[in-house]
């Protein structure tokens, strides 16, 4: 049996079939490279273009922080469900960190499975 781990998608990991649908189903973080300290400051997470139907559609988001030494992660941000012809996969947040480390987005879509990005962040203090 796989490890929910291996049957994540991620532009590095797709093979066959899946190689196709890299472009259209995984995440698209918009994060700024360093922040202060402390200070909010707003990312931007979409998947697309990918069609937005009741048989074929992205379902959720779940977005989560790994923050560098800390003893248990990742810490998990939000989870955002999408209803199919009427909202589109494509959110904005705005968060705090004190200690670098990276955004991970994964993405559900209802007939390509799971599909993960990630985006690391440095902090000055």
């Amino acid at each position: 049996m796989a490890r929910l781990g291996e049957l994540i998608y991620t532009p590095e990991t797709a093979s066959g079939a899946a190689i196709s649908k890299v472009e259209s189903h995984t995440p698209k973080i918009k994060a700024p490279d360093k922040v202060k300290a402390g200070e909010v400051f707003e990312i931007e997470i979409s998947v697309g273009p990918h069609p937005n139907k009741v048989e074929h559609s992205i379902r959720w988001l779940e977005v989560y922080f790994e923050e560098k030494g800390r003893g248990f992660n990742p810490i998990h941000i939000a989870t955002i469900r999408f209803e199919p012809e009427y909202a589109e996969p494509s959110i904005k947040l705005s968060l705090k960190i004190n200690k670098p480390g990276t955004i991970y987005a994964l993405a559900y879509c209802n007939l390509h499975g799971l599909w993960e990005a990630r985006k690391e962040i440095d902090v000055e203090e």
